[in-house]
């Protein structure tokens, strides 16, 4: 077995021998500084190694490169490009990402961020993202440990938590759709472009023959025309779509077997690799077109809505804004405000049969089931309030049945519901941050791997971020115990009270 192209860097210099010219310094209280002394940056350099093969080539980058230049793209909201301009310019970046000393040149290019989001991709992403709201979080041992040594003096400490059963904590869950950067897509604008691609394709195949063999026929300033006589008309009516969809067909069909036709002679030109990846999306979408056409249906199984990224499906959400999202349907559970990717597909599901698993992963996680599960009213079916009340699990939301007769229950009842409502916006607001903080509200990765790996770096780069405000509160409160209260009783106060505000926030 031959040497490997990556190299492990244990050589990373200490804060202090970080070098800048100029008699220069960074800040020990820089954000990037506190940032990469919390990340464990070598939980994920083994999975990052065995993405390799052994050979010969340049040596590879090291993970804590690849790892922080993706964090820093998805905390700055930034472009490929962007990214390593800001890193050349910016010293608490390059020391973020493990350079010896600042240097004007950049650490390398654009194009290595593809390579960088297939390496780390999105199932090393999450193992990671899960270790770091282990870490954060606890296991049930230290929660109740923690709990113990919080209600040492009191009398009910057990009161409110799980009633003895052994559950503890709340499991937050909710569905979301991650929309992708395609253009609205109609069946004229699809086929029309479908047609232009194979018009391309057999100029690259008949490129040889000129002169030789007349080329075949494509009317393609007679198709082009048409179709912008039909898209220019503000409200279209539906025969001459109808008309034009199928002239658009034909113009395809004829196309295919005038490809398929070149194809078979000696001597025929080279398709690019992009034009030899298009040709069998092409043809799968002129079979869902037609059958569409003919069956004057508007939907099909795993339909093609985009030629340049075929893995993105429709997504009917039923939203105000939009009933239809074209992207990824993506599943997390919240605990104690952090984020944990639970499923991610590219075609629709009913999120609610996903319950019963989320809510062993939990228990697989943290050692037992949740106290508390908060979920909208899709997740509140009889199947699963009967496995919740099983293990003794309170499913958020009203009762079913009749309400108690007892003015005093009913108003117990109203105020719990009340408070579930409360609490489930915590997950609200986690799918908000990630939408309008971050990328995810249009994600511009075209291939399927890395729009899934890039969708993990988010909810990565919000645990890293929570983790970091939750240091720099336990600091300041620190600061101020040494000022107030040599003991220590003051700062132990402060950290519960301010550490429930800031979980409500």
């Amino acid at each position: 077995m031959g040497d490997s192209v990556y190299r492990n860097r244990r050589d990373q210099l200490e804060f202090e021998d970080f070098y800048i010219p100029f008699r220069g310094g960074l800040r020990s209280d820089n954000r990037w500084v506190r940032l990469a002394k919390l990340i464990p940056w070598d939980r994920v350099e083994k999975r990052y190694e065995e993405s390799f093969t052994p050979g010969k080539g340049p040596h590879a980058k090291p993970v804590r490169m690849a790892l922080g230049a993706l964090i820093i793209k998805a905390k700055l909201d930034l472009t490929d490009e962007e990214t390593v301009e800001q890193i050349r310019e910016n010293p608490y970046l390059q020391y973020f990402i493990g350079l010896e000393g600042y240097t004007d040149e950049a650490p390398f290019d654009p194009s290595m961020m593809v390579h960088f989001r297939r390496r780390l991709g999105a199932e090393v992403v999450n193992e990671f993202n899960e270790d770091i709201v282990l870490e954060r979080v606890g296991s049930h041992e230290e929660r109740e440990a923690t709990d113990r040594d919080d209600t040492d003096d009191d009398d009910d400490g057990d009161e409110g938590t799980s009633g003895g059963s052994g559950n503890h904590g709340q499991l937050l869950i909710d569905a979301t759709c991650i929309p992708a950067d395609i253009r609205h897509p109609t069946d004229l604008s699809l086929l029309s472009e479908a047609r232009e691609k194979t018009e391309e394709m057999i100029d690259v195949l008949h490129e040889p023959f000129c002169g030789q063999r007349p080329k075949p026929r494509t009317y393609r300033r007679v198709a082009r025309r048409r179709y912008l006589e039909v898209i220019k008309q503000k409200r279209a009516r539906g025969k001459r779509k109808r008309a034009e969809k199928r002239y658009q067909l034909g113009c395809i069909r004829r196309n295919l077997k005038s490809i398929g036709e070149l194809m078979s002679l000696r001597g025929h030109g080279t398709l690019t690799a992009r034009q030899k990846s298009l040709l069998p999306v092409i043809r799968e979408l002129y079979g869902q077109q037609l059958k569409m056409y003919e069956q004057r249906t508007n939907s099909h199984p795993d339909r093609i809505v985009s030629l340049s990224q075929p893995h993105v499906r429709p997504i009917v959400r039923g939203k105000a804004g939009s009933r239809t999202e074209f992207g990824a349907k993506l599943t997390i559970s919240l605990v104690d405000g952090y984020s944990v990717i639970e499923r991610v597909s590219w075609d629709a599901y009913n999120e609610s049969c996903d319950l019963k698993d989320q809510v062993e992963r939990y228990r697989k996680r943290f050692g037992c089931y949740p106290e508390s599960v908060h979920v909208d009213k899709l997740y509140r079916n009889r199947v699963n309030r009967r496995y919740c009340r099983a293990r003794a699990i309170r499913i958020s939301g009203p009762r079913l049945g009749r309400p108690p007769k007892d003015a005093r229950i009913r108003a117990t009842i109203r105020r719990q519901v009340r408070d579930d409502l409360v609490k489930r916006n915590e997950v609200e607001g986690a799918f908000g941050v990630g939408k309008r903080r971050y990328t995810l509200d249009r994600l511009k990765c075209r291939l399927k791997e890395t729009s899934e790996s890039m969708i993990a770096l988010v909810h990565l780069v919000m645990n890293l971020e929570r983790w970091l405000r939750a240091t720099s509160l336990s600091l300041r409160i620190r600061r101020l115990s040494d000022l107030l209260n040599p003991c220590g009783w003051f700062e132990k106060a402060m950290t519960n009270a301010l550490q429930r505000c800031f979980s409500v926030a």
